[in-house]
């Protein structure tokens, strides 16, 4: 029954000591390294179980120290060790005597062991057992002394409390691990600890962009978690670009970049705009917002509460005033208070103060002033209640009205005739310079429309206005070929440029016959082909319209690319006798130039 219940106890404390080993991760595993006195000797260490700590019947710890320090080798990373140095008095008792006489006289020695155990508030305690040989001959007034060095001790961290005891006892020894900022303030020794390497942000304010540019040395080349806060201790909110608009960047704005990484807990923080006078003016120009509150206190007295809310945090002088202009404003004795930094709290990422003035006339209608900084400051201000402002408003607003009546009237009396011929220059359009519309026959191969859409293009070059029907294919189809077609030609100084093909002239010979057959038979109503099939059957209706007035040729002219098209057209009479006809490229700089002259559209057709 006693060995089960030792082997079963024996069971239980291995299985804790794994779970707390697992618990601890693999880097909390810890090797040790023990050092001994004169009068000891074969000096080992090994892991002992935290129940019931055995003691040593031959020595006894008179003095328990320890400390924590970092243990840095050469080129490599730097650990937490954790250094416990115990002052032994080893016992020479009479019942050792008998022990001593059976070995030789000289030569005694006596197998004996310490233990020394630490622990944490958050951990299990771990122990180690240091075992030795005495030699009671070479000791020096029967002390002793071991030092015994952990490296990575397990469960111990920076900022840790640890707990270093030799018997359960025994009053523990408290030491403190320095936090991880005071260590990585070394300089030489933060570039051996890892958890001191932490990304960085530098800012490039571009007020051409408005913006400011931020710039990461990320440990592994990615983007680091970051947040801005406005003062050290704002909240801080997280952000996710690259960029910060200048709007919203104030002289207490800090940065704060990290890794999400528990190996790096550390932050880097900055505030590089503390320095940047130009954002001390345009937080108090714009980014600064008050309020005058009229209230009446408990005791039926009269108060103003005046409230200010600022992305930082202000230090300076305010007080009530009477206002006697619009920017004018005399103080009214006995108020004035002094803003400072510990009152302020902080709402949705805005700091706010309200200030009191109690038992003050109200029927002055009281307005607060406000300085910010040093004496040489100018006051801001006055920020007055708001029925007090609306009726300086209405005042401005009143007399901006009567003399924009005013001046009305002036210029409709002394400038009527200037009046007019600004209404027909507008009614006659913005456009000036000459507008071109390339318009192609349906069904034309793919030569003939590179061959448009090149000619457009060397238009547009001649800085004329050029639409070709083929760009505009969307916007004939939502409003119609007519419709589209007028609309083009409504400009001043439009010129519509007919694309002839052999198809074009059959077009035009059908469309010519069928007019005169409509005006034959049913008078002006006009047959198939229809205009609304597509623009370029539209403007033959336009150049048919345009002949019966007897105004061909001014707002149309022929182009062809084909030789053998300007041969069949000189030689036949029909719907465009009496246009233009040029030959592209030869005839090139005539084109430029005829639309270049820029002859005016007719309105209203």
């Amino acid at each position: 029954m006693l060995m089960e219940m030792f082997i079963f106890q024996w069971t239980f404390w291995l299985l804790l000591m794994a779970f707390h080993k697992l618990a601890c991760g693999l880097e909390g595993y810890d090797y040790q390294e023990v050092t001994c006195s004169q009068g000891l000797s074969q000096c080992s260490v090994m892991n002992e179980m935290p129940l019931n700590i055995p003691q040593s019947d031959v020595v006894d710890v008179k003095k328990l120290t320890a400390k924590v320090e970092l243990c840095c080798g050469d080129n490599a990373a730097c650990t937490i060790c954790l250094l416990i140095d115990t002052q032994l008095y080893v016992q020479v008792e009479e019942d050792m005597d008998q022990h001593r006489h059976n070995q030789e006289a000289n030569n005694s020695t006596v197998t004996a062991f310490v233990a020394l155990c630490y622990k944490t508030p958050q951990t299990i305690p771990a122990c180690k057992r240091v075992s030795f040989t005495v030699k009671h001959t070479t000791l020096l007034q029967n002390l002793a002394t071991v030092s015994l060095i952990i490296s990575k001790p397990a469960g111990i961290s920076f900022s840790s409390i640890v707990l270093v005891y030799s018997d359960e006892l025994m009053q523990p020894i408290k030491v403190d691990v320095p936090s991880l900022d005071e260590v990585c303030s070394q300089k030489l020794t933060q570039q051996h600890i890892e958890e001191c390497h932490m990304p960085q942000v530098s800012s490039v304010i571009n007020q051409e962009m408005n913006q400011v540019e931020l710039k990461f040395s990320a440990i592994n080349m990615k983007f680091p978690s970051m947040c801005i806060q406005y003062e050290a201790n704002g909240i801080c909110q997280i952000w996710t670009r690259k960029t910060i608009p200048l709007h919203s960047v104030a002289p207490c704005l800090c940065l704060q970049v990290w890794e999400d990484d528990e190996r790096r807990p550390r932050r880097f923080r900055s505030c590089p705009f503390k320095n940047e006078w130009f954002l001390h003016t345009s937080l108090l120009r714009n980014n600064l917002s008050t309020s005058v509150v009229y209230a009446q206190m408990n005791n039926r007295g009269q108060m103003l509460q005046w409230n200010v809310s600022a992305p930082c945090r202000l230090e300076g002088e305010v007080w009530p005033c009477r206002r006697t202009g619009r920017h004018s404003c005399i103080e009214i004795e006995g108020f004035r208070q002094l803003l400072n930094k510990t009152t302020w709290k902080q709402r949705n990422g805005r700091w706010v103060k309200m200030v009191v003035f109690e038992d003050i006339n109200l029927q002055l209608s009281p307005c607060v002033m406000m300085k910010v900084g040093s004496e040489a400051d100018l006051p801001l201000g006055p920020f007055c209640h708001h029925n007090s402002a609306a009726r300086w408003r209405w005042c401005l607003l009143l007399v901006a009205l009567l003399l924009l009546v005013s001046l009305a009237t002036l210029m409709l009396c002394y400038l009527h005739d200037f009046v007019k011929k600004c209404v027909r220059r507008a009614s006659r359009g913005v456009r000036t310079s000459p507008h071109v519309v390339l318009l192609s026959p349906p069904g034309v191969d793919k030569d003939i429309s590179e061959k448009v859409c090149d000619l457009g293009s060397l238009l547009k070059q001649q800085k004329l206005s050029v639409c070709v029907d083929q760009w505009s294919r969307r916007e004939q189809h939502s409003l119609g070929p007519v419709v589209w077609l007028h609309s083009q030609l409504l400009h001043s100084k439009s010129r519509a440029v007919l694309i002839l093909t052999p198809g074009a002239l059959e077009l035009a010979h059908e469309s010519s016959n069928r007019h005169q057959e409509a005006e034959g038979d049913f008078g002006d109503v006009p047959l198939i082909p229809s205009p609304y099939s597509d623009a370029f059957t539209a403007s033959l209706c336009l150049i048919h319209q345009d002949k019966q007035k007897g105004r061909v040729g001014q707002r149309f002219l022929l182009v062809t690319f084909d030789p053998s098209v300007v041969k069949r057209h000189a030689g036949s009479a029909g719907l465009f006798e009496g246009l233009e006809l040029l030959h592209i490229p030869s005839q090139t700089k005539t084109l430029i130039y005829e639309l270049g002259k820029g002859k005016p559209g007719l309105d209203g057709d």
